[in-house]
């Protein structure tokens, strides 16, 4: 029984990178400068050469070692581990401050300059 490991399909990896990044093939041809059909020929291939792995790497804003070694399951891995936290004590998406805090206090400071104008104005009639 052969106990090696398949090496990744590093075709595959750029097409659910470009999936997840919400690109189409059209679109990353154009950012690397050859044709959409030349996008899929190397989606489907299992091995690039080093140039065009930088030249994709470079348009997919991921480094090709990231190609070379990317999981989905570790994408996963770190969606669930990141967002899973509703709590006030979760940052990564929850408001941090009280709008309506921020109206009032808004409301507050124009009060207070009207009523500056208004003693201003009856300062300057007074005299």
């Amino acid at each position: 029984m052969d106990t090696t490991t398949k090496p990744k399909h590093i075709g595959r990896n750029i097409s659910r990178i470009r999936e997840l990044r919400g690109m189409k093939q059209e679109a990353l041809a154009i950012a690397i400068g050859v044709s959409q059909q030349t996008i899929s020929n190397i989606e489907g291939s299992e091995e690039i050469e080093d140039s065009m792995l930088e030249k994709l790497s470079s348009a997919l804003k991921v480094s090709p070692e990231g190609i070379k070694q990317f999981s989905e399951e570790t994408v996963f891995n770190i969606i669930n581990n990141t967002f899973t936290d509703n709590s006030s004590n979760n940052n990564n998406y929850l408001c941090s401050i009280n709008p309506l805090d921020k109206i009032l206090e808004l409301y507050e400071r124009l009060l207070k300059a009207e009523k500056e104008k208004i003693d201003y104005l009856e300062k300057l009639l007074n005299k």
